[in-house]
């Protein structure tokens, strides 16, 4: 398995002579702190991986983790720009005990490259400079082939967990009834692809989540950290469980949950500075993939369960967030002028 774009991204001259706007800083500096945190997780798992065809595509992700870091770095300098912490060695003991099983780091791959794909393709859209267009297009092109790397080892090892079959339709056809809609009562018809798709995608979501935030309560040192990822595993347990069982009604199967994939290890490789900045990060990618999946539901009973399961995750963000802040571990994002405070200089 070929590494993925063995060269450095080529950081392009800024044309115009134009400063970044917000959404380039915003997007850049995001894109830097998600993948120095990603460094730290990764050069972790490479240390204990021992099936050679997944540390090869883990070694992959890291080096396109490095080269995502060192090409924001360059932009900023050349911008004179302050380069975030972000996240460094001193959050990662890459010796601590192994808190996973190799066939999970695959898992993981195939959540944070679907979150990168995520970010980046919104991104390409957003830049007005060309040069940060380019480098985010360079992003989603490698972060592209990561993820196809990570779904061909998973099916090659019957590590991959298939959406339903569904039969094909007979004919072409148009919605006749407004019953279409229906959810909790009257006709309630059959779920529609769509629906199953982000049915799965989030309940295999929720399985990842669970295991790391069961690895994470493991190996917490502060009790408040510790309680909030017991909380977390709460929410994802009942989150797999509501919408598994939208699929069970009708016979469809739900992807497996991961937690045996986790070891007994109480031992820490992460900082709690590090492990809480990465589960507000997935929970808040969460309102993403609900949103999507609320968007292509129809029927009411489902959507309605989206929207309750929405106002969970966005009240757990939030107590995540406070717990940073109090600890003086949330760094402060790229922002406007408060021109309030100006004003009272």
């Amino acid at each position: 398995m070929e590494a993925i774009m063995q060269t450095d991204f080529s950081v392009g001259k800024n044309e115009t002579n134009k400063n970044l706007t917000s959404a380039e800083q915003g997007k850049l500096w995001a894109t830097y702190m998600g993948n120095t945190m990603a460094v730290c997780v990764l050069s972790y798992m490479r240390h204990h991986v021992e099936d050679k065809e997944i540390q090869k595509v883990v070694e992959n992700a890291l080096s396109l983790a490095e080269r995502f870091v060192k090409a924001v770095k360059e932009i900023f300098i050349r911008e004179n720009y302050p380069i975030p912490k972000g996240f460094t060695e001193e959050d990662v003991n890459e010796r601590a005990p192994r808190l996973f099983n190799d066939e999970f780091y695959l898992h993981y791959l195939k959540y944070t490259s679907k979150a990168g794909i995520s970010i980046y393709g919104i991104a390409v859209s957003l830049m007005t400079r060309s040069d940060i267009r380019a480098f985010f297009t360079q992003c989603v092109d490698s972060t592209l082939k990561l993820i196809n790397q990570v779904n061909e080892l998973l099916i090659k090892k019957g590590f991959m967990a298939e959406p339903t079959y569904t039969p094909y339709p007979s004919k072409v056809d148009f919605i006749k009834k407004q019953s279409y809609l229906n959810g909790f009562f009257g006709d309630v018809r059959p779920l529609q692809a769509l629906e199953i798709t982000h049915l799965h995608d989030n309940l295999e979501n929720n399985a990842i989540s669970k295991a790391v935030l069961i690895g994470f309560s493991q190996v917490a040192q502060l009790d408040q950290v510790k309680a909030y990822f017991l909380r977390g595993k709460e929410i994802t347990a009942k989150h797999y469980d509501i919408l598994s069982k939208v699929l069970q009604k009708e016979e469809l199967p739900s992807p497996p949950i991961l937690d045996p994939l986790v070891t007994t290890s109480t031992f820490p490789p992460f900082s709690d500075k590090l492990m809480m900045a990465h589960k507000v990060d997935m929970f808040s990618m969460r309102t993403r993939t609900y949103g999507n999946a609320l968007a292509f539901c129809a029927r009411h009973d489902v959507s309605a369960k989206y929207g309750r399961l929405l106002l969970q995750v966005g009240d757990y963000v939030e107590d995540g967030a406070n717990i940073l802040i109090d600890h003086g571990w949330m760094e402060q994002p790229p922002q406007a002028v408060d021109r309030e405070a100006l004003a009272k200089v």
